[in-house]
């Protein structure tokens, strides 16, 4: 283990560090599996997530990933892959990113070389201003159609999904009263914010039975019995 990494090992244990490091140096000396983004000439180093956190993440990331693979609607991708949308911009590591089918040609050997079309950020301790202020500004500039802000924190549960507008700006869309909100990225996909916080939460295939619908769970159980995958 270098000094860099021993000090990046210790310090995101315990809080978030800021290294001023040029782009070529992110690139160069850190880990691969260092989750960290490179902003206005500085890594942010984060502290590792807490179980909530990645609870939140995991659901998320598998009911999506497998709503987006069966209807082939693109590729879903998690930290720390890195969302570079120009030579010129930020670097980040959003919590979950979704690529469109007719974009997946921005996705390079080792980064998304352009915007995601759908980010996804959980909102840790520490990032609550980065999420909600720094990244949505920068999102909404970089032209990515979607962006959700899932909020865990004890007695602050809370989602915001905002919606790239005709004019380019970020339009909020409040979920209806039953707490659903229908995605305008990903065709035809809702999410009920409720379980987000239920305890105990829904598996991703009870989650992903009730998108569907029966209709379209009995087509796919036939497929899959089918093809021999059932």
């Amino acid at each position: 283990m270098t000094l860099l990494e021993k000090t990046i090992q210790e310090a995101t244990a315990e809080f978030e560090l800021r290294i001023p490091m040029s782009y070529a140096q992110f690139l160069t000396e850190l880990n691969e599996d260092v989750h960290a983004e490179w902003v206005n000439g500085e890594t942010i180093l984060f502290m590792p997530p807490t179980p909530d956190h990645h609870d939140i993440v995991s659901f998320l990331l598998a009911l999506i990933r497998f709503y987006v693979n069966h209807f082939k609607l693109g590729k879903v991708l998690t930290a720390p892959v890195e969302m570079k949308p120009t030579p010129d911009s930020n670097s980040r590591e959003p919590d979950i990113l979704f690529v469109a089918q007719e974009n997946l040609y921005r996705i390079g050997q080792s980064k998304l070389e352009g915007s995601a079309d759908l980010v996804i950020e959980v909102i840790s301790p520490e990032s609550a201003h980065r999420d909600t202020v720094d990244k949505r500004r920068e999102y909404e500039a970089e032209g990515i159609r979607e962006y959700w802000i899932i909020d865990h924190r004890k007695g602050k549960e809370s989602a915001f999904f905002y919606v790239l507008a005709d004019n380019g700006r970020y339009a909020q869309v409040i979920p209806d009263q039953d707490g659903i909100y229908r995605s305008t990225v990903l065709a035809n996909f809702w999410i009920n914010t409720h379980w987000l916080w239920a305890n105990p939460q829904p598996s991703e295939l009870e989650a992903f039975a009730l998108i569907v619908g029966p209709d379209e769970l009995i087509n796919i159980i036939s497929q899959s019995r089918l093809t021999g995958n059932g």
